[in-house]
């Protein structure tokens, strides 16, 4: 036989049981499994989901992409959601989730009957599933030497923590308490819970300032800031260096504010659009690539320099957002 042709031979039949070990995904069926939606972040994540997996249905990548939100924030609401797309026959779920080990029992459930599962944001321990985060508590402890940087002589800080027995919630507030812990300049005195949510965070922050002394700056976890703003201006207390989590209104406030005074602070959190990566990674593994149990990848943050470009690109009521592609999950799956 001509080498030539014995070599091309030889090739096509690599190409094909290369393209063999690769399953179809047309046929298959993914849901996501969210524990809350009541905030501007949780929004614009199932917003991003629904518009990225709404055309890749479209386009027959997968045959569905169906998203349910618990009414609330329980455990045993969504591990019975779970159940049940265990029985409707999903392929692949993907979670947000209420606990990071309160649903194991309900994930193990899933991989025995053979269902992908892939965990973001709100991540869960068990080992079967996969799980994709930022480096929470590096975020928190960013936020610290943010202040350390402004202001050298420390002071008084008040913590807004997010929801309660939430990973993300825990891992944030790790960050913020070692980073203080390595610069005994800076004090937490108080600390509430605002439920990444613009308004709880008001009224949470409302009720404790009476009781505190001097603020120099809040340490937050993302959809509080302006909140806080708002409970400070109506106390008639001094505006604090406020950390901001990147929300429309927050963003919009900051520049008032730098226009009007020079104030300066940052911004920074895990971008809505986290879920489309999710999407993506659940789709690969249904696709047979090898993945990754534990992916990371880096948070959006926003500084005094860029504020106005941020602000200009993120719709009112939403969030300073990027949206992933199956391209862009790829290079993530391949540590790029």
């Amino acid at each position: 036989m001509n080498k030539v042709v014995h070599r091309a031979i030889l090739a096509t039949g690599f190409i094909l049981a290369a393209t063999a070990s690769q399953a179809d995904t047309s046929d298959k069926r993914i849901a996501l499994s969210n524990n809350y939606a009541g905030n501007s972040w949780r929004q614009a994540m199932l917003k991003s989901w629904d518009k990225v997996t709404k055309q890749a249905v479209a386009d027959r990548v997968v045959a569905a992409a169906d998203a349910f939100t618990t009414a609330e924030n329980q455990v045993t609401e969504q591990a019975a959601q779970i159940q049940n797309m265990i029985l409707q026959g999903y392929d692949a779920i993907v979670i947000n989730a209420a606990s990071p080990d309160a649903l194991n029992g309900a994930v193990k459930e899933a991989c025995d009957a053979g269902i992908t599962v892939v965990s973001f944001d709100g991540i869960v321990t068990e080992p079967c599933a996969w799980r994709i985060a930022v480096d929470f508590k590096q975020m928190g402890k960013d936020e610290v030497l943010y202040l350390k940087e402004k202001m050298p002589e420390g002071g008084n800080l008040l913590e807004i923590r997010g929801l309660a027995g939430v990973f993300v919630d825990d891992e944030i507030s790790k960050g913020i308490h070692e980073g203080v812990a390595e610069n005994p300049q800076f004090k937490i005195v108080g600390s509430v819970h605002g439920d990444w949510a613009q308004d709880v965070a008001q009224k949470a922050v409302a009720g404790v300032l009476p009781s505190l002394p001097e603020i120099k700056a809040v340490v937050t976890q993302g959809g509080d800031g302006y909140g806080a703003a708002q409970a400070f201006k109506a106390a008639n207390r001094p505006t604090p260096l406020i950390i901001m989590g990147n929300r429309q209104d927050e963003l919009a406030w900051w520049k008032e504010q730098k226009d009007a005074n020079g104030y300066e602070t940052m911004s920074v959190s895990i971008a809505p659009g986290v879920s489309t990566l999710a999407f993506w990674v659940a789709q690969q593994i249904l696709d047979g690539k090898d993945v990754p149990k534990d992916l990371t990848v880096p948070f959006l943050r926003i500084d005094q320099a860029n504020l106005e470009e941020n602000l200009a690109n993120t719709e009112a009521g939403g969030v300073a957002n990027t949206e992933y592609s199956l391209e862009d999950a790829q290079k993530v799956i391949g540590g790029m």
